[in-house]
């Protein structure tokens, strides 16, 4: 790769901190298994004076989907699940489903599916007040974080539960909507392995991989590494304090419900693996966590046309989405450039993944401001990255 193209990657980072974008950031370029790029600017914690440094432990939230998408495929690929299941079978909350019409409340004729789990064309919501299902959603997500302020946390079995008796925002399978899906095939994959989910995602994936600083919680010898987090306010950067989508705040013990959708905090290192695993098609280090073939099943479009359509965000166009991640299907449609084929996902404080099994390209790229996914910053990284391929 073309090094002068890399090294343009520190300014634009340097750029993002001195102009009060973000607080900190790092980032990484790997290239046929090899990295060619690391670079880390500002502060991990500005108001305690404490740099960004390699070794920074990052709340992944939406980031762990695709890790919550692999720990599906371990348990499709060794005949403990059907991807055509109804979630049902595992989680008796989803028994009766319902969804909303502009008529009211409409018993659905088809049950929800791990498949739909996996391409978040559930219906299940997330919190919001955008229509009736997130209406009822948050209330559900509010009474359990009182709960859980209170020191009473729902396990994520019943969370998950709970779930399956708010309405659908529409008929599984009608269309996309980002959603709690993940968080539900979190709970099925602790059902099904008879073990806590975060257990079950230690000794099939984290353990074998060397991810030694992924979970659900920081524990406090490694306090000293995890970063702050931020908003952006009138007045600049501020810091952000309180739970998200019930994941606790502080992560400073194991919490009870371990969201497969937004719980995990892991280091840039630690997730590079993850996604060189995926490059590798299954491998990393000598542990095979899938096959080759299920990894190119996990790493496909499943969305028809129709259901692409309903997909929102300019940061998605030209793209598909299957298990938890997009695929990349129409370059010239896309906002930066890429190669088709390319998967990933992004986390609400805006760290950043993708993998280019065409270009043997894997991307890393890490923050802590609320309400990001992929920004400008992520962009031009992306750009510079691909500039740089001979």
């Amino acid at each position: 790769m073309n090094q002068k193209v890399l090294s343009r990657i520190d300014g634009v980072m340097r750029e993002a901190v001195e102009t009060g974008s973000i607080a900190g950031c790092s980032a990484m370029v790997v290239h046929n298994g090899q990295e060619e790029y690391f670079g880390q600017c500002g502060w991990a914690d500005r108001e305690a004076g404490r740099p960004m440094t390699r070794d920074a432990i990052f709340r992944m939230f939406s980031m762990s989907k695709p890790v919550t998408a692999a720990a599906a495929m371990i348990l499709m690929e060794r005949g403990q699940i059907d991807l055509l299941d109804p979630v049902s079978k595992y989680l008796p909350g989803f028994s009766n489903p319902v969804y909303c019409t502009d008529a009211g409340l409409k018993r659905s004729d088809v049950p929800v599916t791990l498949k739909d789990l996996l391409g978040m064309t559930s219906g299940i919501a997330y919190s919001g007040t955008e229509n009736a299902a997130q209406i009822r959603m948050q209330q559900l997500w509010d009474e359990v974080q009182l709960a859980q302020n209170r020191g009473d946390e729902l396990p994520t079995v019943e969370f998950a539960n709970r779930m399956g008796e708010v309405p659908l925002a529409f008929r599984p399978g009608e269309r996309w909507m980002y959603g709690a899906s993940a968080d539900v095939m979190g709970a099925v994959a602790e059902v099904v392995s008879g073990k806590r989910y975060g257990d079950f995602l230690r000794e099939e994936i984290f353990s074998p991989l060397g991810m030694e600083d992924t979970g659900f919680f920081v524990p406090p010898q490694k306090r000293d590494r995890f970063c702050a987090m931020y908003r952006m306010t009138p007045d600049g950067l501020a810091p952000q304090t309180g739970a998200h989508l019930c994941i606790q705040f502080g992560y400073e013990h194991d919490p009870a419900f371990q969201s497969g959708g937004g719980g995990l905090v892991s280091t840039i290192d630690d997730y590079a693996k993850f996604a060189q695993m995926l490059a590798n098609g299954g491998e990393y280090g000598g542990a095979r966590i899938l096959s080759p073939r299920t990894v190119r099943y996990m790493t496909q479009n499943q969305l028809t046309p129709a259901q692409r359509d309903s997909i929102p965000w300019d940061s998605l166009r030209g793209h598909g989405y299957g298990n938890f991640m997009r695929v990349l299907l129409e370059e010239g449609q896309a906002p930066t450039p890429g190669a088709r084929g390319e998967f990933g996902w992004d986390g609400w404080l805006g760290t950043y993944f993708c993998v280019s099994p065409e270009d043997g390209l894997v991307l890393l790229f890490m923050m802590q401001k609320t309400d990001t996914g992929t920004v400008d910053v992520t962009r031009k990284f992306r750009s510079l990255a691909y500039a740089a391929l001979s």
